[in-house]
């Protein structure tokens, strides 16, 4: 009865995801997961580090910055871009030629990185010096943390090769259990090393929680057939289609990597827990625009491109309006429960007690002003590949170049106004985020014609405002009366009851108010079960989170 059990749970890790559904479904409960063990994570850091050790914190996030910049650029926009439609296109041939050029296109890239890497080790020090401001202590702390996490991006390159070909081979599992696994070995490496190795067990953790990433998914690939082999053939075909196909990709990732490295310079100015406190506030503003944006950008993306191939246009217009409704629809509700919430949420991922109240505070007030432009960051995400549909790669990647020009010589300025300067920086991504969905909107408009979603947004809004003032009055009245909030449970409860009034509200107003979205919710999760074949087809890939 244990084989039998045994064999049933191997068969189903092993199994091709035939059902568009079951695909789709893993993909977005790992987006979830991960998300649930990136806040333990960070709850865990804050918890061990605030309260007389924030500044080697910052230092941690900082360090983390550089290596995971350069392995985004080379690797993920590699895989994402280039390695999975070419391996699809061997694997049609042989599996033989397909086992080939992965081969030689890892070991070209891992090359590549590993001569990276070496040139980190050697000049860590100079690096993290034009990176940040820090102490000479500091800079020593942040140049080793450096070394450290950069050995872990080599671990990231095999995955991310690992992970391409499984989902080329239509198996999604694994590939989504590995960041699971990645999150807990470096929550793992705090937890039990922190009292003795400080600020380094989180770097460490990082190095443990890549090897798991690596060594959950090569047994599943070997009993696909494969075996990592050095084949080092830069000129091979394959290998050279692909490094054609990675420049504006990896430029595009690039782009997305400058408002951290803008975060890490000016909060080193600051004072100590100021990126940390930076990156807690990101990383819940972030979890809405992925799980909304990310996610149903992705599903309306292939029924977009299909049909801009078409002379006429009305069809696109059509979808991609039902597209921008449908996120607005979801992300504005989501946006006025974090800026509601803000304080509980921040307490309830990052420590109730241990995390200090006037750190608290500032996160909240950060988290506040960044959940002022989640609709609009989330809607970007449909925009952009409305271009994409469209065979247009070049206006997005202009817009998010103004943008960021922007962000960086706004958030230069206010980002250094004292105990401020968090609040400025966060202030000017969400202006940035505001004039990226501004300008796409308009250049999508000049291209296409109006996409008539003004009314449907104005009810929106309308319900929205009515939502946040239904959350308003039961937070205060349950906090002061009520619950006891300076204990977890308690805390908890305050926050489901009173984001369950606020849906409830939300609801009843988008009846009333005849809001079409909601009526289409139905048919827009059967929609998201089709997005998982045709995302091959169209050659979008699925990119499970890995980083911080």
């Amino acid at each position: 009865m244990v084989q039998s059990f045994i064999n049933r749970g191997k068969k189903f890790l092993q199994s091709e995801h035939k059902s568009i559904l079951s695909a789709a479904f893993v993909i977005s409960a790992s987006y979830l997961a991960s998300a649930i063990l990136g806040l333990a994570r960070n709850h865990l850091l804050a918890s061990r580090f605030f309260g007389g050790l924030e500044g080697d914190l910052d230092v941690y996030f900082a360090a983390f910055v550089l290596p995971d910049t350069i392995f985004q650029l080379l690797v993920v926009g590699a895989v994402s871009a280039a390695f999975i439609p070419v391996f699809q296109e061997h694997l049609g041939r042989s599996k033989e030629q397909a086992r080939y050029l992965s081969n030689a296109a890892l070991t070209t890239i891992g090359s590549l990185l590993a001569f990276l890497t070496i040139f980190l080790i050697i000049f860590a020090r100079p690096v993290a010096g034009l990176m940040a401001h820090y102490s000479p202590e500091k800079l020593d702390l942040m140049a080793n943390l450096i070394r450290i996490m950069s050995l872990a991006q080599l671990l990231f390159t095999l995955s991310a090769f690992l992970t391409g070909i499984l989902q080329a081979h239509r198996r999604f599992l694994i590939p989504a259990v590995a960041p699971l696994l990645y999150n807990l070995g470096t929550i793992l490496g705090i937890y039990f090393f922190s009292p003795s190795l400080g600020i380094y067990s989180a770097g460490l953790g990082v190095v443990f929680g890549a090897f798991l990433h690596v060594i959950v998914q090569i047994p599943l690939v070997k009993h696909l057939g494969f075996s990592p082999r050095l084949i080092f053939r830069p000129k091979y075909p394959g290998v050279v289609t692909m490094l054609r196909l990675m420049p504006p990709r990896a430029l595009a990732l690039g782009l997305d990597q400058i408002e951290r490295w803008v975060a890490v310079n000016l909060t080193s100015l600051l004072a100590a827990g100021s990126l940390s406190i930076f990156s807690f506030a990101r990383q819940l503003y972030s979890l809405p625009v992925t799980l909304f944006g990310v996610s149903l950008s992705q599903a309306s993306f292939p029924t977009l491109s299909d049909e801009a191939g078409n002379s006429d246009l009305s069809k696109f217009k059509q979808t991609l309006g039902r597209s921008l409704t449908q996120i607005f629809f979801f992300a504005l509700p989501a946006s006025v429960l974090v800026l509601v919430l803000r304080i509980p949420l921040v307490r309830l991922a990052f420590g109730a007690r241990s995390f200090p109240w006037d750190a608290t505070l500032l996160t909240a007030h950060a988290l506040a002003l960044l959940s002022l432009s989640i609709a609009p960051l989330a809607v970007t995400q449909v925009l952009t590949r409305g271009f994409h549909a469209l065979k247009d790669t070049r206006r997005p990647l202009y817009v998010g170049a103004i943008t960021m020009v922007i962000f960086t010589i706004s958030a230069s300025i206010f980002g250094k106004q004292g105990s401020y300067g968090v609040l400025g920086i966060t202030a000017a991504m969400t202006a940035s985020n505001y004039l990226d969905f501004i300008l796409l909107y308009l250049l999508l408009h000049r291209r296409i014609g109006p996409i008539h979603i003004a009314w449907r947004l104005l009810k929106m809004l309308i319900a929205s405002a009515a939502t946040a003032l239904a959350l308003w009055g039961p937070l205060r009245l349950l906090d002061q009366y009520v619950f006891d909030t300076t204990r977890t449970l308690p805390l908890i409860g305050l926050t489901l009851i009173v984001s369950a009034v606020g849906f409830l509200v939300y609801l009843i107003f988008c009846k009333i108010l005849k809001i079409e979205e909601l009526a289409d919710v139905a048919a827009l999760i059967k929609k998201l079960g089709n997005w998982r074949r045709i995302l091959g087809e169209s050659e979008e890939v699925i990119e499970p989170p890995i980083g911080s």
